[in-house]
């Protein structure tokens, strides 16, 4: 061969080398990429939206491209389920990759989080599914099962429809009686899954000999790690997070240049949501009204109303950084409080104030069970909405009968202890054949009379004892706290209550 065509062979092939090169490098170069890995452990609700919400923000400010959502849950509150499945789609999906990474279970409301992220990747051996609403306070029937059914079944569309999963297959997670069958389309050698009323009859275009029954009208869909790769409703099925990473990287043309970042819940976050738990709940309640009911019986300790106190702070706290509790809710409860303070201290007898107290009291409490605008009534509208209200109705079942227990206990053995025996209020009762007597905790009868003037032998908180000549008499002061050696006079006699007011200031 010539030089002369030996040069412009070379000249060919370097340039059809550079142009290969050329072509080449946006495919052989991975783009560098950041991860953080968020974890979604226990049950779902306001407060694990809250810290979802939180940790999604912070990686992003740490300009993350992947976010790995670690799925490990049985479900939990629909609303709360809503409220993070939404926030993957409309939110967070836009401005990164959203992975659902099922480390253990997706089941119930934790399935509806995994399809609402833009892939899921499940690790070998974990469950996707089982969607069904339940309701604790009672069997959903008929039109209250549609309804809440119909609720689902959307969220779940607008899973399918925003990242590409099969929506009969996440139809059939949530309502019985839906055949789910698939069918090969022949021009693109696909699957595709439709209920048993919408299968294409197509010849030309669907293999319809051959379409398959993947759910019967009797079963509810949980799919195992590798029916659902099958199926379409997970990326892939790895071995661990290594593993999905790697998938991540050769599926995308990434590489991930640092480890991902792990983003877990604070103490605060854990503590908030352990406080609402109905076991925590009843304890709280329990220990709040035994609280008050020892202050009554110890008047001057003081150290049982401040426990009361702050129990019944830590409840409505709980609720408020929830949302459960709103300033309405709030206002009424201790408002509440305040008129049963009122009756108690200052207005004799029982009466309004103290109903109403009450009455405020136990509304603004049941307020806070149910989530709700300020200006609307805190009335459940929905399966989710009852079990919220079913969890806190048991805390407050809990703590009921818990301090009816302890109280009743007390009540028996606590004035037996030598160091309480001087500060237990001992019941009296009136005798029945003399005007204004009472008899003393011993038995022995002895006379009082409205107009008798003694001391206080204990603080006054308005509760205590008062010494009238040889009678020791459990009394309550009007409108102030008196101290101990106080002079006091009878001024009431009702039954076995006695009041007094201060001598000196009379």
């Amino acid at each position: 061969m010539r030089p002369r065509h030996l040069s412009i062979v070379a000249v060919i092939v370097c340039g059809l080398a550079s142009i290969h090169a050329f072509a080449a490098e946006p495919n052989d170069v991975a783009r560098p990429a950041k991860a953080a890995i968020i974890s979604c452990k226990g049950m779902i609700d306001q407060g694990l939206f809250d810290s979802i919400e939180r940790r999604s923000e912070m990686a992003m400010k740490a300009g993350v491209d992947y976010l790995i959502y670690e799925i490990e849950t049985y479900g939990g509150l629909v609303d709360a389920a809503d409220s993070i499945a939404k926030y993957f789609i409309q939110t967070i999906g836009s401005r990164a990759t959203t992975v659902a990474y099922v480390q253990t279970e997706a089941i119930s409301a934790g399935a509806l989080i995994s399809v609402s992220c833009n892939d899921v990747i499940m690790r070998e051996n974990t469950t996707i599914g089982d969607c069904a609403p339940i309701s604790l306070g009672g069997k959903l029937e008929g039109v209250e099962r549609e309804k809440a059914e119909s609720f689902i079944r959307a969220a779940f569309q607008r899973a399918a429809e925003a990242n590409g999963y099969p929506e009969a297959l996440l139809k059939a997670m949530v309502t019985m009686q839906v055949e789910v069958w698939r069918i090969r389309d022949l021009e693109t050698g696909q699957w595709e899954f439709y209920e048993r009323r919408d299968l294409p009859d197509d010849v030309d275009r669907y293999d319809v000999d051959g379409a398959e029954e993947i759910v019967g009208s009797d079963e509810l869909l949980t799919l195992t790690a590798s029916q659902a790769l099958e199926y379409g409703v997970a990326r892939a099925v790895v071995g661990g997070l290594d593993e999905a990473l790697v998938f991540l990287e050769g599926r995308d043309g990434v590489r991930f240049v640092e480890p991902p970042m792990r983003l877990q819940t604070t103490w605060s976050e854990e503590m908030v949501r352990w406080l609402n738990s109905p076991a925590v709940m009843g304890v709280l309640i329990m220990l709040a009204l035994l609280g008050v009911y020892l202050e009554l019986s110890t008047p001057g300790v003081g150290l049982p109303g401040l426990v009361a106190v702050i129990c019944f702070a830590v409840i409505i706290g709980s609720k408020y950084l929830t949302g459960l509790a709103n300033w309405v809710e709030i206002v009424l409860f201790f408002a509440g409080i305040i008129l049963l303070l009122v009756e108690l201290l200052v207005l004799p007898g029982f009466g309004v104030a103290g109903i109403l107290g009450i009455l405020f009291i136990l509304g603004g409490l049941f307020g806070m069970l149910v989530k709700n605008a300020p200006g609307e009534l805190p009335w459940p509208e929905g399966p989710q909405d009852w079990a919220t209200l079913t969890n806190g109705v048991l805390g407050i079942v809990y703590g009921f009968v818990g301090f009816l227990v302890l109280a009743s206990v007390l009540s028996r053995y606590l004035p037996k202890l030598r160091f309480m025996s001087g500060l237990i209020l001992s019941p009296t009762s009136a005798v029945a054949n003399g005007a204004g007597l009472v008899d003393p905790p011993d038995g022995v009868q002895r006379g009082i009379r409205v107009g008798d003037v003694g001391r206080a032998i204990s603080s006054l908180r308005p509760a205590g004892k008062a010494r009238f000549g040889d009678d020791v008499v459990d009394v309550v002061a009007t409108a102030e706290f008196l101290d101990r050696g106080a002079a006091v006079e009878i001024i009431e006699i009702h039954g076995n209550r006695v009041v007094v007011k201060d001598r000196d200031n009379a």
